[in-house]
């Protein structure tokens, strides 16, 4: 039995090796998308946002904010306009993103105590952009707030430390937990390159079944009186080799180079994956089992794999779904992986925790392959009805 295993084992990577796109496609691929992706996000945060300022008052007031903007490290003051319709032209150009107006007699306004409206314009066609711009203005409001309330509490007699003791009576301290800094490439970059390891081992899963089924070997094997579950049980255990092969230098040059966090330890990571790769590959055998032809499975896997990123929740919230979809996207095993993953790298929640993470991934395995297994013998028995 081992001898016959090791020989459709070994048959197995002959034919990998010798597919010259699919062994690019599973060796290169996630490599180059980790160094795709972290060239990409190597910046690791969004500042320097272009802004242009329309100075209205020309006041020594207005001229304290503007050097309140061009001292703030997230945006970049690139042009100081004169008009409103300047400013609306080069937002729409896409050559600014943040437009600030501040109006005529704000100088006047604010030495009389009244109250003041300096207008802000974001452009908000690109999200990213317009949430960080959103909240770099935001910050410079807040301290521009604070400076002309502590200057009425003085120039109504108040001492000045008295007053900015008033006026800055309760501080809101700001955290971020688990990643401090707000890294982009943190979070991201690591999460795109799995998911395109995730699609490259769908696709090659895809091919179990009908790789066999579809083509004339398939004849000699079932000749032979190699027992199904034998051939598969060897087909499948080099795939998942070949997927952890695949992964394992995408994380070393993650978390070893990159310096990307990893609050787990690397056995539980591995085992995670390990876990996550097997499930993949039961869904992709079951998909080959479903398929009549090899064009179909590599379809079915792509429906599959492409927009399981989308709705595992890695990049929008699974809570800002709608009500009726979030238990759609939990019966996808990318859901699990990836909810699961992002605890493990930034949190690491204990084993308690993440149990069930690996429990309902197991399950799913048990389920997908049983269905294959399940369509292989009805498909088997209705050929040799049929001969």
């Amino acid at each position: 039995m081992m001898k016959q295993s090791l020989a459709i084992m070994k048959r197995e990577l002959f034919y990998m090796w010798h597919d010259t796109s699919l062994r690019f496609i599973l060796l290169i691929g996630p490599l180059l998308g980790l160094l795709f992706f972290a060239a990409i996000y190597s910046h690791q945060r969004i500042d320097q946002i272009p802004t242009a300022i329309v100075d209205l008052d020309q006041s020594s007031a207005s001229r304290q904010v503007v050097t309140e903007l061009k001292n703030t490290q997230d945006l970049q003051a690139a042009a100081y306009l004169d008009s409103y319709d300047e400013l609306k032209a080069l937002i729409q150009k896409g050559q600014v993103i943040v437009g600030i107006v501040i109006p005529a007699h704000y100088g006047q306004d604010v030495a009389l105590h009244r109250q003041t409206q300096v207008a802000v314009m974001i452009d908000g066609t690109n999200m990213i952009y317009a949430t960080n711009a959103s909240s770099a203005v935001l910050t410079v409001t807040r301290t521009l707030g604070a400076e002309v309330g502590i200057q009425t509490l003085i120039a109504q007699g108040i001492q000045p430390i008295q007053a900015k003791e008033a006026y800055q009576s309760i501080n809101f301290r700001e955290e971020a937990w688990f990643n401090p800094t707000l890294n982009y490439a943190y979070f991201l970059v690591l999460a795109f390159a799995l998911n395109m390891w995730q699609q490259y081992c769908m696709l090659a899963s895809c091919m179990n079944v009908i790789g066999e089924s579809g083509v004339r070997s398939w004849l000699q094997i079932r000749s032979s009186g190699l027992s199904l579950f034998k051939l598969f049980f060897s087909k499948s255990v080099v795939h998942l080799i070949i997927f952890m092969l695949i992964v394992l230098p995408v994380y070393f040059i993650a978390f070893k180079i990159f310096k990307l966090p990893l609050a787990v330890s690397w056995p539980v990571l591995l085992l995670f994956t390990f876990v996550f790769a097997v499930t993949l590959h039961s869904l992709g055998t079951f998909m080959s089992s479903i398929s009549g032809n090899a064009v179909n499975a590599s379809r079915f896997g792509m429906i599959i794999a492409l927009p399981s990123f989308v709705i595992s929740g890695f990049t929008w919230p699974l809570q800002a779904m709608p009500q009726w979809f979030q238990p759609i996207a939990w019966f996808f095993p990318q859901t699990w992986f990836f909810q699961g993953f992002n605890y493990l790298a930034f949190k690491n929640p204990g084993w308690l925790f993440m149990s069930h993470y690996f429990l309902i991934l197991g399950v799913m395995a048990v389920i997908f392959y049983s269905a294959s297994a399940m369509v292989i013998h009805w498909q088997t028995a209705a050929r040799g009805a049929r001969a």
